[in-house]
């Protein structure tokens, strides 16, 4: 949780966090009730020192009336004190979720807006293909269509094995789902980051700690066990270092993450029903920093980081664009996002594939992950977190701006050698 003492002095910039992120909070409650838990934890010493100034008295007293009377007057004590100390309790627990829900102070740049339909577009890369030519002209087909006449996905026997957006991957979907993650794995090595499979299941103080609850829960799966499975390598990652003090040398740690990650949807009824764009269970390739407490450090691997995962859209040749994100696009942690869509000619649009987030310390506080610099001070670190490439998402605008007119679809040339052929054909070709 972010610094009640930032916030005091703060209150107005928090109020603007929230306007500007579209989220209902209340900062002048919050700091109610931080004057009466201040009050309380004051009251409730106060006591436990009388408490022990009385009880050393009934020690060093010898006659018994004196201790009869001492001893009364403890018990008096003792009530108040007890009395306090669950009073304390009630509202360090309605303190702690309110902190919880305190919005981070977003970037100056981040634009104004409600949803992401305001997100301002930054760049444009690719050229958009253009399957109406005089000399070729085809209208293409959508990425549901293309497989199933490939053969690389059943969608029906997905459904019958796993319900609702269940899905099969196969033939050379599933290499080039393996190909994708090589590649990428490759590329981030050689940017030096160190490469991860992380667990999909993790703890709630991990959840907790990057944002994802409680605000998130309705997203989040949960088994028997109290555990969680994550929708984002970024949960795990940012446990690995959690109650941690690293030496400012250490820094930045730069971690290139696989996992299968799951995600209920629950609020995307309607949304994107058919195809791959939004399953509930598929893996990923993050991105995670933790860098130097310095607002021009965190923006400069922000920058870093998006880029990253452009130069991997780029090898796959596949047109994207970069936006930022509106305030009300912004969760509840994050100061500033870059999201990268991916062009989808079936859609005639972009859609998102990737996202790039800097949170200053406000995962970083949650967790406790500290580091100390050479003169000794201790200092939350700032971290950081985006997309490498996500599959089968991918798949879609991959599939669709490759496709061919007799129906075939060209493999990317950096996959190639992990498919062994330039060209996926329909059946029976």
């Amino acid at each position: 949780m972010l610094d009640i003492k930032f916030i005091r002095e703060n209150k107005d910039l928090f109020k603007e966090a929230a306007r500007k992120k579209h989220i209902s909070f209340n900062i002048d409650k919050l700091l109610e009730i931080d004057d009466e838990r201040r009050r309380l934890i004051q009251e409730t010493e106060t006591l436990r020192a009388e408490q022990n100034i009385e009880t050393d008295k009934i020690a060093k007293t010898k006659n018994e009336e004196g201790r009869e009377r001492l001893i009364g007057a403890t018990k008096v004590l003792k009530e108040r004190l007890s009395e306090s100390e669950e009073n304390l309790k009630k509202v360090v627990k309605d303190w702690k979720k309110m902190m919880l829900e305190v919005p981070n102070i977003p970037d100056p740049s981040v634009p104004e807006g409600e949803s992401d339909k305001d997100n301002k577009e930054v760049r444009k890369w690719g050229e958009l293909p253009d399957f109406g030519s005089p000399t070729g002209g085809f209208e293409p087909k959508d990425h549901m269509e293309l497989m199933k006449n490939l053969d690389l996905v059943d969608f029906e026997r997905g459904t019958k094995v796993s319900g609702f957006r269940g899905y099969f991957l196969k033939n050379e979907a599933a290499l080039l789902c393996f190909a994708i993650w090589q590649f990428s794995f490759e590329e981030m090595v050689k940017a030096g980051f160190v490469p991860f499979i992380a667990p999909s299941m993790a703890r709630e103080e991990s959840f907790r700690g990057t944002g994802w609850l409680p605000q998130g829960k309705d997203e989040i799966y949960k088994t028997q066990d109290d555990l969680y499975l994550a929708g984002t390598a970024e949960v795990p990652m940012m446990g690995y270092y959690a109650d941690e003090v690293l030496s400012e040398e250490e820094l930045p740690k730069k971690y290139v993450a696989f996992s299968p990650c799951f995600r209920r949807e629950a609020g995307s009824y309607g949304k994107d029903v058919k195809g791959l764009y939004r399953v509930h269970e598929f893996m990923k390739v993050e991105q995670v920093v933790l860098c130097r407490a310095d607002h021009v450090e965190s923006v400069k691997w922000h920058e870093e980081i998006t880029n990253n995962s452009e130069k991997i859209m780029r090898a796959l040749k596949i047109p994207y664009r970069v936006v930022a994100n509106c305030g009300g696009d912004l969760g509840l942690g994050q100061v500033k996002k870059y999201d990268i869509e991916a062009w989808t000619p079936s859609k005639k649009g972009y859609g998102e594939t990737h996202s790039a987030s800097y949170f200053h310390d406000f995962q970083t506080r949650r967790l406790n992950i500290r580091y100390k610099t050479k003169d000794g001070k201790i200092y939350f670190a700032h971290s950081l977190n985006n997309t490498v490439i996500a599959t089968p998402r991918i798949l879609i605008s991959l599939l669709e701006n490759n496709q061919q007119a007799d129906g075939s679809v060209l493999v990317p040339e950096v996959l190639q050698k992990y498919l062994g052929k330039e060209k996926i054909l329909p059946i029976g070709r």
